[in-house]
């Protein structure tokens, strides 16, 4: 869990440079599997509200994204903030990220927290008055389809953040994305599309491979509606 709320310093700012560039961990894919994403994109163009109020992108943000729902997928349209959280990597740590927490909210299979550099996983509100996550099926582990630019890159719900903010993503997930994966300068500012599989289960949850598996079989199903 992390919480966006104070600008970067100078001093972490040049913590930041004097680290280095970051690697490259993944490289940008024009969609896994054979659902585009044109074709879910169709699927959530109209928006039924199931949260209970909005949520802001930033912390200075004016609250504006709704959470929509259908029978088979919770969805949002938001921006991507960039979530370093979890495992101490290369890219991952203090020095790289000024809000870097040691854990994540959902573990891998050996009890470890999950590694933000390799493992595309997105981030969902702690459960509030606006939305309770588990009480729409959505639970740690669950598969996700991340959608940027016409790009599709499958995920996992593997962290949880502020109670009144929405839209971030690891850095494996932007990278992958073609989305500036540094936590401190990166991200994306819009345009981001999550859809969430109600009831579903990555196993175990840091196998990517996995993740794209389930997700493109629920994304075919989804998108022509069996």
């Amino acid at each position: 869990m992390r919480r966006r709320t104070l600008p970067l310093t100078a001093a972490a700012g040049a913590a930041l440079l004097a680290a280095g560039p970051l690697p490259t961990t993944a490289s940008a894919s024009v969609r896994e599997g054979s659902v585009d994403a044109a074709e879910l994109l169709a699927k959530v163009s109209s928006c039924r509200q199931i949260s209970s109020g909005l949520y802001r992108t930033d912390e200075e943000a004016t609250a504006t994204v709704p959470v929509c729902g259908t029978d088979d997928v919770v969805f949002r349209k938001a921006d991507m903030d960039i979530d370093c959280d979890g495992q101490r990597t290369a890219a991952c740590n203090e020095n790289r990220d000024p809000w870097y927490q040691d854990d994540t909210a959902f573990h891998q299979s050996d009890g470890r927290p999950l590694n933000a550099e390799t493992l595309p996983y997105v981030v969902v509100p702690s459960a509030s008055g606006i939305w309770d996550h588990t009480s729409a099926g959505i639970k740690g582990g669950g598969v996700v389809a991340v959608i940027h630019h016409g790009q599709v890159e499958y995920a996992v719900v593997g962290d949880t953040g502020p109670t009144s903010i929405i839209g971030e993503a690891s850095c494996a997930t932007a990278q992958a994305l073609g989305i500036d994966p540094d936590p401190a300068t990166g991200g994306a500012e819009s345009g981001v599309t999550y859809v969430l599989f109600k009831n579903s289960q990555v196993s175990p949850i840091e196998s990517h491979s996995a993740a794209v598996a389930l997700g493109e079989r629920l994304a075919r199903r989804f998108v022509e509606g069996d």
